[in-house]
């Protein structure tokens, strides 16, 4: 679905990626890997309107639970519901079948606010010390 370098990221760890009109809204390998293995996983239901920055979804690992924000504003027009049977893709696949939802109607120039791929590289290397 959406290569790691091709999307746009939050510093809370949340990707985007454009498929035409469409964002599809994920968490980064490097997110999975800090929450270590997902147990549950409540998405946003389909008609919902939300706002760039707007906690829209959960994430429960064997850790604890994790908002997930919506990297750009729009309108859910799907959520992933393979996570509902199995959470752990999550996990598995954070840029192809572990996707959390998808937008429409977004603000494609608020994505432009947001990290590239080496931005997002930058932003691990300099918060881990």
């Amino acid at each position: 679905m959406a290569s790691p370098e091709s999307c746009r990221y939050m510093k809370s760890h949340e990707w985007v990626s454009f498929e035409g009109d469409t964002a599809v809204v994920g968490i980064s390998d490097h997110a999975q890997k800090e929450i270590t293995d997902v147990v549950f996983v409540e998405l946003p239901k389909p008609g919902r309107t939300v706002r760039q920055g707007e906690a829209v979804a959960v994430v429960e690992s064997v850790k604890a639970a994790f908002d997930i924000y919506a990297p750009v504003s729009g309108e859910v027009s799907e959520a992933n519901a393979a996570l509902a049977g199995d959470p752990a893709l999550v996990n598995s696949s954070p840029h192809d079948k572990g996707w959390l939802f998808k937008l429409k109607g977004t603000q494609p120039s608020e994505a432009r606010s947001l990290m590239d791929f080496a931005g997002y590289g930058g932003f691990l290397k300099a918060s881990a010390h």
